[in-house]
């Protein structure tokens, strides 16, 4: 009897709804995720949070259609690589050439609309599951590092702090995700326009179908601002 409560209380605690935050907390977390993104200091750091998500997304679609995922890799430049088997044209390939840019947004857009209906909680452990099960792919010590710290906070905060806290820190990755998930494109913009990344996602999704990575490009922005100004006004409750 007292193991079916305990999974009964447990059940109600990550599929239940929480309190929204106050509005207060909802804006002073996206101004300390807008810190983490625009200072060129603090992104070199908080990078690796999007390079994460970036390869993550690469990954999951690859097994999402049907492709053998070989390992996952993080580097200490925020550069990461997932490699992966199978057909070396198609959709299965093209789908996951695209995901690396539009994953963190499409992640952070997610995230928002799980915290405008108040799963405030079942976030922060999906977004652990993902991590760990990201964790069995990785392929060198650094990554692994940072995927197990990465996971490890969402873990901590979801079980031993308060509604308070955690709402806070749900509401900061999130906004991280829409924020820090514009900036990439416009980063990989600037480096094409002066000769660099020519292996870059836009290029390899370019050879795969003849269409210019310019065109690309303009999709990883169109998902990630459409992503910033959709979120951002579930988490702002317009």
């Amino acid at each position: 009897m007292a193991i079916t409560q305990s999974a009964t209380d447990l059940w109600d605690r990550v599929f239940g709804t929480q309190p929204a935050p106050d509005e207060w907390l909802v804006i002073v977390t996206g101004l300390v995720a807008l810190v983490a993104v625009i200072p060129r200091p603090l992104w070199r750091l908080s990078r690796n949070a999007i390079t994460i998500a970036h390869e993550g997304g690469h990954g999951l679609v690859a097994l999402l259609t049907g492709r053998r995922l070989d390992g996952i890799r993080l580097h200490s430049d925020t550069s990461g690589l997932t490699v992966s088997r199978g057909k070396p044209t198609g959709i299965g390939m093209i789908l996951t050439a695209a995901a690396g840019y539009t994953a963190p947004p499409l992640l952070g857009l997610g995230g928002a609309w799980l915290l405008a209906a108040h799963h405030i909680t079942l976030l922060l452990w999906l977004a652990t599951a993902l991590l760990i099960a990201m964790l069995v792919m990785i392929r060198n010590a650094y990554g692994a590092l940072t995927v197990i710290v990465t996971s490890a906070a969402f873990l901590l905060v979801s079980w031993l702090t308060g509604p308070d806290v955690q709402a806070g820190f749900a509401y900061a990755a999130v906004w991280f995700l829409l924020l820090g998930g514009v900036r990439p494109a416009f980063e990989l913009q600037s480096k094409r326009r002066h000769g660099g990344a020519p292996d870059s996602d836009a290029d390899q999704l370019s050879r795969l179908t003849h269409v210019p990575p310019a065109m690309w490009l303009f999709l990883f922005h169109a998902v990630s601002l459409c992503s910033l100004i959709g979120g951002g006004r579930w988490l702002v409750g317009l």
